[in-house]
């Protein structure tokens, strides 16, 4: 299984030329889904075809992930910034102009990224599953932090980290599908097959894509954050309980970013889109009727 059964799929320009895989269905009003790591908008399989009852759905693969281009990082190729004119390209390619955003883990961060610097073309924000960049790294101290030590091996200079991952990659990326899955039954043998060929296959992309959140995306959110910017769309946020785990409250850091702030705590794994997309889909239904 490589795509979500009854969508078509395309491959459309992004920014700069660079080709996104895409797979759509539906009509209405657009809803633009945005996977994480170690994945591909097969991710969204449970949720896109109820959203697609009444919305046009488009579920990208990340540039540098899946079957979207993987070109070579320039140091701004895989920063949000860049990714995030991925999408609105994308969109416009299909005949719009204004969209609702969702993004889960990596995709979340590329879905904020898009609200703050195309307000007038994102109408609704998602966020599964993570903190903003600048947040993000704020929060992680001490032996608690070893539950990212990724984030840490990637932000390293270009050779090491693909190096090692590229020689155990099976090994690497499983690792996440494992311990950040609360139901291991919801990522099926042919969809984890899936995900693990997929990341084999992009390992020097994923880096460049983790690299860049340690460097550039890190300046664009205190950039941000030093012009006083915010998210002006209605957002809605679905986390599990990490402020508990790490000792920060999610809630009044994502306040710093938005006004019109809906903040849910579930007890799920990671993958919440594939482990309870009842819930997830509720959640976006909401945040669109907002």
């Amino acid at each position: 299984m490589n795509s979500i059964p009854g969508f078509r799929t395309r491959r459309l320009p992004g920014a700069g030329g660079t080709r996104i895989n895409v797979a759509v269905a539906g009509e209405g009003s657009p809803v633009v889904l945005l996977h994480g790591f170690p994945q591909t908008h097969l991710m969204w399989r449970h949720v896109a075809p109820d959203l697609a009852a009444d919305h046009l759905v488009i579920c990208p693969d990340l540039r540098g992930y899946g079957a979207s281009d993987k070109p070579a990082d320039d140091g701004t190729t895989y920063s949000k910034r860049t990714m995030a004119a991925d999408v609105v390209a994308v969109v416009r390619h299909l005949g719009a102009d204004r969209f609702a955003l969702v993004g889960h883990d990596r995709g979340a961060l590329v879905a904020i990224r898009a609200g703050l610097d195309h307000p007038d073309a994102v109408t609704h924000l998602g966020s599964l599953d993570v903190l903003p960049t600048l947040d993000m790294w704020d929060i992680l101290h001490g032996v608690d932090a070893s539950v990212a030590f990724h984030l840490y091996l990637m932000a390293q200079p270009p050779g090491l980290p693909e190096e090692m991952i590229a020689r155990s990659a099976d090994a690497f990326f499983g690792h996440f599908l494992d311990v950040w899955a609360r139901n291991p039954d919801a990522i099926p043998e042919e969809v984890r097959a899936e995900y693990l060929r997929a990341s084999r296959e992009a390992v020097p992309s994923i880096v460049a894509d983790y690299r860049a959140s340690a460097g550039i995306d890190v300046e664009h959110d205190r950039a941000d954050r030093a012009a006083g910017r915010r998210l002006t769309m209605p957002v809605a946020v679905v986390q599990q309980d990490w402020g508990a785990a790490l000792g920060f409250d999610a809630a009044a850091l994502w306040k710093a970013w938005t006004a019109d702030l809906d903040h849910l705590t579930l007890d799920v794994g990671h993958f919440m889109a594939e482990e309870a997309p009842a819930d997830v889909v509720r959640v976006i239904r909401n945040l669109l009727a907002r």
